[in-house]
């Protein structure tokens, strides 16, 4: 349940008490609420009470910041400071992040609004907001020493401009950026349109969320923050699957998706049994023409998609990065691939030893997610989650889209697994499998070779998952 009105008090984070304590009451009463949410939990829309109307969009496993209008002018409170943000069910991190979360609260406005953005720093460092995509005064621009000083910690900063154009923005520091986004400070950022524009439809569902990665080791909590290329928790909103809530529509709702990437690498954004179109990207939104339907699209580092589709086809669809690796959580990154390998022997002599040795991967990694192996305290298994027919064996960047007939309008409430119609499941074929044949020769080739050479190749999977 959200919180309002909790000035400095914030429940378990130490280091934000301290910075907290030099920042002036008298100063704090004249800023708006500071609203902080405690949880993960996927909040409604928030429909504007004040100010000009919008259709809100809905933050997967976040929610949107509460403003107040004064002289005309929208004015709302982002607070920087350390969070313990839970990735995954029983898994928790030591972020950073704004207003009790990682990400921050989504900001919207409708284009054409003044904003006025109060930011207390409660960091043990100073720090600074980028506003990134956004057109805007030099001075507001975020980059500390080129635009502005730092906020040192304790200090609140006061940036202003107009929403000038309409689209889906992200904010992030750019003050000792690679510390500070490695511990997930970064948030969503949607200016809606002000009057009809052509370019952009009204959608039944619009949703947002952030890619984000960290480098956290299994059993503790504080990601590496010198990491560079190798994460090994690649997540939506800083959450992991199955962590991640499901997208929840109606059929024929249209839907549309609005994806940051904040991660230090490029995304392949891939959804089953609907094909989309990408109809606004960094730049606003694309002309119609230049639109095409696809399933999946590559979102790049710092970049902004947002995607369209009607969802008519009933069920559960999986929504994922296509990189195999990102659909994975940490543990095991750099286990040595030993598909095709006979350990019979040595695995008998080994349990003399240790009895409780057991050998993984010599038919694939699907064993782990059977095993349910040990792992250590604070972490999520590398693949899992129990879908209707067993174990989903995914992680990382993973979520469900479910299609359903009868979704409540605006609601994102889970509806359960789809029950499917007689027929319609993939079945066990039971009858007799003719044997393989297999190739007898080389074939033929451009020219003869003066020496014949035969090998066999044996394909092993890269161990480092640096992109």
């Amino acid at each position: 349940m959200r919180e309002r009105r909790r000035f400095l008090n914030l429940a378990g984070i130490g280091a934000s008490a301290v910075a907290a304590a030099s920042v002036s009451p008298v100063a704090m009463a004249a800023l708006p609420e500071l609203v902080s949410q405690p949880d993960a939990t996927t909040a409604p829309p928030l429909f504007a009470q004040t100010g000009r109307p919008y259709d809100p969009v809905t933050t997967i496993n976040g929610w949107s910041l509460p403003w107040r209008m004064r002289q005309g002018v929208k004015e709302f409170h982002l607070v920087a400071e350390p969070v313990v943000r839970e990735m995954a069910t029983g898994f928790n991190a030591h972020l950073w992040g704004y207003n009790g979360q990682s990400p921050g609260p989504t900001i919207e406005v409708v284009e054409g609004d003044r904003v006025r953005l109060y930011v207390t720093n409660r960091l043990p460092e100073h720090t600074s907001v980028h506003w990134h995509g956004q057109r805007l005064p030099n001075g507001m621009d975020g980059v500390t020493g080129l635009n502005q000083p730092a906020i040192a910690p304790g200090k609140t900063f006061v940036y202003e401009f107009v929403a000038r154009r309409p689209g889906t923005f992200m904010y992030h520091p750019h003050a000792d950026e690679m510390v500070q986004m490695a511990m997930g400070m970064m948030g969503s950022w949607v200016t809606h349109p002000k009057q009809h524009d052509q370019r952009i439809g009204q959608v039944d569902r619009d949703f947002c969320f952030l890619l984000n990665a960290y480098d956290v080791e299994p059993g503790s909590a504080t990601p590496k923050i010198m990491t560079m290329l190798d994460f090994n928790l690649w997540s939506w909103n800083s959450r992991i699957f199955p962590g991640i809530d499901s997208f929840n529509v109606k059929q024929g709702d249209r839907v549309r998706m609005r994806v940051g990437n904040l991660t230090m690498t490029n995304h392949p954004i891939h959804i089953h049994g609907q094909e989309f179109e990408v109809t606004g990207t960094d730049g606003g939104p694309t002309p119609k023409g230049s639109r095409w339907p696809e399933v999946t699209t590559d979102i790049a580092v710092g970049q902004m998609r947002q995607i369209e589709f009607v969802a008519d086809e009933l069920g559960d669809w999986a929504a994922h990065c296509h990189k195999s690796h990102h659909t994975m959580n940490a543990m095991g990154h750099d286990i040595p691939t030993m598909i095709g390998a006979d350990h019979a022997g040595l695995t008998a002599q080994i349990r003399e030893l240790t009895p409780e040795y057991m050998v993984m991967g010599e038919r694939g990694m699907a064993d782990m997610t059977e095993m349910a192996m040990a792992i250590p305290d604070n972490t999520t298994p590398m693949m899992t989650g129990d879908g209707p027919f067993g174990s989903v064996e995914m992680g990382g960047m993973f979520s469900v889209l479910k299609v359903r007939k009868d979704q409540p309008a605006h609601s994102n409430a889970d509806p359960g697994w789809y029950k499917h119609p007689p027929g319609t499941v993939a079945y066990e074929y039971k009858g007799e499998t003719p044997t393989p044949k297999r190739a007898q020769n080389a074939g033929a080739s451009a020219m003869p070779m003066t020496t014949s050479v035969k090998q066999t190749v044996h394909i092993q999977k890269p161990h480092q998952h640096k992109h």
